[in-house]
């Protein structure tokens, strides 16, 4: 049986959390949380939250959840949002760091934000239980935050806590999962924006959302009253979508919300307990799967419009004759927008166009490497040079080139010194540096196999073209009659140093063999040293 996923755009992170069983982990943390509680609270009326840390040998779980009362009362106010600069006045800073350069201001669900707050103090002293005792870094287990309808919107914003703090330790440890199941939308475009902005960040959170379930739409439905177009809800990570003829997974944050809304139904009228979401995770793994299940013969649409239809369907839209006009405006919608999302995967995307392009420049820069050595000289005299028409075609693709064309252009003015210090750009200190680093890994002593190779490698140190040029010019100071008794004993102690250098990576196969070739700067050098 061949398997198709049920989605608008294709998703591994939804693939990988069903087959790896973390809903039913998740369902059942967050279920068992709720007896415990259930049997502690008998007779309370109090909106609390609760959460359970569990430290497994494979992984770590954190589960919120809140009374069932808390969730009813909340779902009657609605939810307004709270900017950040309220947040400031509320003495809760915390999220401060979601407020950047392009991104000034951002605004939560007045009900999570609140119940975050109130619970604070506790909060934080669980974010210090998931860290190790001895290092304080936090723990390397993979890290799950699930929580269920506004305990999972707390769980959502516990996690976006931990994230500024991961992004802070270096080495950076995995990231934390957050599932949340029947939970409203969190914050408006401020705070997608600022997620978003994280490369990493929207990958983190998975949200699965019934169609019964009133609960996840509450915060949509109440941008069509109070909220303004600025302050509407917002959409981030994944969703899975579900009702009883199965499951689709969606992660375009432009349609999520209009689905949504297309799957309210006359019995969605209050929000669900996590004994509804139990079921249908228990049933998952078999219903993501399309099954041909459309009353609707397709074989006369257009693929992209079949199936489309079929997702529809088995995330509980009503495909009735009443509704028709409005189902078709919205197929005709999702077909427009996925037609969008295709152009741009083919645009910036395509894997086999970007690597077509880098063979080509790549092409370029060894023909010109060849196209220099039959004139006797290395592409970087001949660069420096500027000798012919090719030495200025392959300032086009200069980018491309390693730093030694840089070094070259820099010291063609005669009266420049000090490349490092004055010329060299930070890309390639921090280039240097990884290089470093993963030397320091394979560090090893020449081998035969390099040797055999060295014909064909550019110089390894990125910089020893600037040595050579402060070489020749020790050499001239050395020559000058006009140089000073200073001058001449720095230019002596830099050509002692360039010889030992030059040396050092000659035996150890460091340079190409190009530096040999009689017009080279290093032929230059040597025979003005030898002079002197």
């Amino acid at each position: 049986m061949s398997r198709h996923p049920l989605f608008i755009s294709g998703l591994d992170l939804a693939d990988m959390v069903v087959n790896s069983g973390l809903l039913e982990l998740s369902c059942g943390a967050i279920k068992d949380l709720q007896t415990e509680t259930s049997s502690d609270q008998q007779g309370s009326s109090s909106v609390s939250l609760r959460y359970k840390l569990d430290k497994k040998s494979k992984y770590t779980l954190i589960a919120f959840t809140t009374s069932a009362v808390s969730r009813k009362e909340l779902l009657r106010q609605g939810g307004d949002l709270v900017s950040s600069k309220t947040l400031k006045e509320l003495e809760l800073p915390i999220f401060d760091f979601l407020c950047t350069e392009r991104n000034r201001s951002f605004s939560i669900h007045r009900g999570a934000i609140t119940l975050f707050k109130a619970h604070f103090k506790e909060l934080s002293q669980l974010k210090t239980q998931i860290h190790d005792l001895k290092t304080g870094e936090l723990l390397r287990t993979p890290l799950i935050v699930t929580g269920h309808s506004i305990g999972g919107s707390v769980a959502s914003l516990f996690t976006l806590w931990l994230l500024d703090n991961i992004k802070k330790i270096q080495p950076p440890p995995k990231l934390p999962l957050c599932i949340t199941f029947g939970s409203p939308f969190i914050g408006n475009q401020g705070l997608r924006q600022a997620i978003l902005e994280c490369s990493t960040w929207n990958s983190c959170f998975l949200h699965v959302a019934g169609n019964k379930d009133l609960f996840p739409k509450a915060s949509i439905s109440h941008n069509d009253t109070t909220q303004s177009a600025i302050e509407e809800y917002k959409a981030f990570g994944t969703f899975i979508l579900c009702s009883e003829r199965g499951c689709a997974c969606v992660d375009d944050l432009v349609v999520v919300s209009r689905l949504l809304i297309s799957t309210q139904r006359q019995d969605s009228c209050e929000a669900q307990e996590i004994d509804y979401y139990v079921e249908m995770v228990n049933d998952l793994k078999s219903k993501v799967i399309i099954r041909g299940n459309s009353q609707r013969d397709p074989s006369h649409m257009h693929p992209l419009k079949a199936g489309i239809i079929l997702q529809l369907e088995t995330i509980g839209v009503e495909m009735t004759t009443q509704r028709k006009v409005d189902n078709n405006n919205l197929i005709s919608r999702l077909e427009e927008r996925e037609k969008i999302l295709m152009a741009e995967r083919v645009q910036t995307m395509d894997p086999r166009k970007k690597l077509n392009q880098i063979k080509i420049k790549m092409a370029h820069l060894e023909w010109y490497n060849k196209i220099c050595k039959t004139k006797g000289i290395g592409y970087y005299d001949c660069y420096k040079n500027q000798l012919g028409s090719s030495d200025r075609e392959v300032t086009r693709l200069k980018k491309r080139m390693v730093e030694p064309l840089d070094i070259a252009e820099y010291y063609r003015d005669g009266d420049k010194r000090d490349y490092q210090t004055h010329g060299r750009s930070r890309h390639y200190i921090l280039l240097e540096k990884w290089q470093e680093e993963d030397a320091e890994k394979l560090k090893s002593s020449p081998n035969n196999k390099k040797k055999q190779n060295v014909a064909g490698i550019l110089t390894e140190d990125s910089c020893f073209w600037e040595k050579v040029e402060d070489a020749l010019i020790s050499c001239k100071l050395l020559k000058c009659g006009i140089s000073s008794s200073v001058e001449k004993r720095l230019a002596k102690e830099n050509l002692d140093m360039f010889e030992q250098y030059a040396l050092n990576q000659i035996n150890n196969d460091a340079v190409s063999p190009e530096i040999f070739l009689k017009e080279s700067s290093v032929m230059k050098c040597g025979k003005l040293f030898r002079k002197l």
